[in-house]
């Protein structure tokens, strides 16, 4: 599943942060990114995934 979301945070950087974090500021702002540019919300979206599996690993 981390695959899946790191390629989603690629493609469609929206996608791969809502199937992260799901409803909230950090999707909103990924969406303000994404209509910006797809390269800032791409680099935003593989950034939050990362640090998302970061704090999973910590917690566990």
């Amino acid at each position: 599943m981390k695959l899946v979301r790191f390629l989603l945070g690629l493609l469609v950087p929206p996608l791969g942060v809502f199937l992260t974090v799901g409803i909230g500021p950090t999707l909103f702002i990924n969406i303000l990114l994404t209509v910006l540019g797809w390269l800032p919300g791409s680099i935003h979206a593989i950034w939050v995934i990362a640090k998302h599996d970061e704090q999973l690993n910590r917690e566990g």
